[in-house]
């Protein structure tokens, strides 16, 4: 099985609210993070809630995710990355680590990644959009416990860089997906979102826990 965590927990301070819930063509900025998450060959799907986490739960109502609260969220992005490590279950053989605030994350970027561990035989895989490494990141399981040294608001980088021959690249003809930290890089995306279509076939909840995506 593999699984998605994805960070929504955030303080959001440079945006000035919570940005998870901004809207964006209509609907709540992770929300469209998620149904893209959603719309790829993932198995599991966890969200890692902090600031206002009950009205990030609303925003994702309906759909076949789980999500926990981040007590912690202010230490940091590597207590939210414990707290999304902490609800995945034994099955679980890697993860897509996702930020949730990157909601033109492509449903074919995280299956570009797990395409690239499956046939690679490397513990993480990274995007590469033309030339540039970015998000989200993908862990074999047997890092999980390294992930979980990480201090601090670093994520994973350290990880990833520790050993570069444990690394494989997934090349993407696709830009560098926009993080939204301020208000403006919300009406970028406001633009770009108003005319894209819905995302894929977003598959039950009893399918996914079956692995029949």
């Amino acid at each position: 099985m593999i699984a998605a965590i994805v960070l929504a927990a955030g303080a959001s301070r440079r945006f000035g609210s919570q940005k998870m819930l901004a809207p964006i063509a209509g609907r709540p900025l992770v929300r469209w993070t998620v149904e893209h998450v959603l719309a790829s060959r993932v198995d599991d799907v966890v969200i890692v809630a902090g600031r206002e986490a009950p009205a990030v739960r609303d925003a994702l109502a309906g759909l076949p995710v789980r999500v926990v609260t981040n007590a912690r969220y202010t230490d940091g992005l590597s207590t939210s990355l414990d707290a999304g490590l902490d609800a995945l279950g034994d099955s679980v053989r890697a993860a897509v680590i996702v930020l949730g605030d990157q909601p033109s994350v492509a449903p074919e970027t995280i299956d570009a990644l797990i395409d690239a561990y499956r046939d690679g035989g490397k513990p993480i895989a990274v995007p590469v959009y033309r030339g540039r490494r970015g998000n989200p990141v993908l862990f074999d399981a047997a890092l999980f416990d390294e992930l979980r040294t990480v201090r601090g608001d670093r994520g994973a980088r350290d990880v990833i860089a520790r050993e570069p021959a444990r690394v494989v690249s997934a090349p993407l003809d696709l830009a560098l997906p926009r993080d939204v930290d301020e208000p403006d890089d919300l009406e970028i995306l406001e633009r770009q979102f108003a005319v894209t279509t819905e995302p894929s076939h977003i598959a039950p909840a009893s399918e996914r826990e079956r692995g029949l995506r």
